[in-house]
């Protein structure tokens, strides 16, 4: 359940100004203590590693909402492959004993803190940053899918599956733009499918190549 409800997470789902989120020391010691009875032990992560934590991804959404989903996304082989969070790897890594929270608690602020910086990145790159607020023309679709990418290979260290979560990103800004969910991850699709590998960071020529095409499917399907 927790990976297909990351893999189908909106911009309107994770966008910060719609999912308040804060968590300070207090409320870091009191996650720990709720968080805490859902963990599984050992010997459930062994048996069905995939479900295992899907108690606390539940308890997750219901008290923050469904931004919070990706908490355990993680760079590399991790419960869920292609995301940006380090604090938390496999659940047979990452689970010791039910009084050792302090990964998903630092988990869980790492992927709102990557959240929140996707938001400001995409008011800079949005066309309403652009002079007199016009709307943007090829050249600024492609500079735009460009860093995007860029961060994402960064933050994802380009490793198992970080292509998946750079399409969402694509995605998501486009529908941060006003183009509707479908077509978003159509043009997102269209645009990365097939041309990035895990655990190869994307050489500077194929990363020109899919900004390209970037924009010139949001040309043709607008």
């Amino acid at each position: 359940m927790s990976e297909l409800w990351v893999h189908t997470l909106t911009w309107a789902d994770v966008d910060p100004a719609r999912c308040p989120f804060k968590q300070d020391d207090d409320a870091a010691k009191e996650l720990t203590t709720l968080v805490a009875p859902l963990l599984p032990c050992a010997e459930v992560v062994q048996d069905d590693r995939w479900r295992s934590l899907d108690p606390i991804t539940s308890f997750l959404v219901g008290r923050y909402g469904r931004c919070t989903c990706g908490w355990n996304r993680s760079v590399g082989e991790g419960d869920i492959d292609g995301g940006v969070v380090q604090a938390w790897c496999w659940a047979s890594h990452s689970v010791t004993t039910k009084e050792a929270t302090a990964p998903l608690v630092a988990a869980l602020l790492e992927w709102r803190g990557w959240l929140e910086d996707l938001a400001e990145r995409f008011s800079v790159l949005a066309p309403s940053a652009q002079p007199g607020g016009q709307a943007m023309d090829p050249w600024h679709w492609e500079r735009a899918c460009t860093r995007l990418v860029t961060v994402v290979a960064d933050r994802t260290q380009a490793e198992s599956g970080w292509y998946g979560h750079c399409m969402q990103v694509l995605s998501w800004f486009l529908v941060y733009n006003g183009i509707d969910e479908e077509r978003a991850q159509q043009i997102a699709e269209t645009a990365v499918g097939g041309r990035f590998d895990s655990w190869i960071a994307p050489a500077v020529t194929v990363v020109d190549e899919v900004s390209s095409r970037f924009a010139r499917t949001i040309g043709e399907m607008r």
